[in-house]
């Protein structure tokens, strides 16, 4: 399988070459940034009314004073999957004032 020549292809093309099977249901994760653990918190709580089988964790980050929320979303991690849920993620971040910081598999 070949992937487009940007960092979600990237992603992918490492994942296959390290044998994770990219045709079978994964755990995705979505990684959201957030200057306050409210935040984080209001987009949460608003996935939690859409969503209801997403898996959703606020955690402090690393960096001091900012908060990630990580959103687990049961997948086939396509190309074309992965880049439509960054997108519409995009968009929510936005409303509360944070942003997106990647995404990976749950091994």
């Amino acid at each position: 399988m070949t992937f487009p020549n940007d960092e979600t292809g990237q992603v992918l093309a490492e994942m296959q070459a390290e044998g994770i099977d990219l045709n079978q249901i994964h755990n995705v994760v979505f990684f959201h940034l957030f200057e306050s653990k409210e935040q984080a918190q209001a987009m949460a709580d608003h996935l939690a009314e859409k969503a209801a089988d997403m898996v959703l964790t606020i955690h402090p980050d690393e960096t001091p004073n900012v908060w990630d929320l990580d959103c687990s979303v049961k997948m086939v991690p396509s190309y074309d999957g992965i880049v439509a849920q960054e997108a519409e993620f995009e968009q929510l971040a936005t409303k509360f004032k944070g942003y997106n910081d990647g995404w990976g598999i749950e091994a």
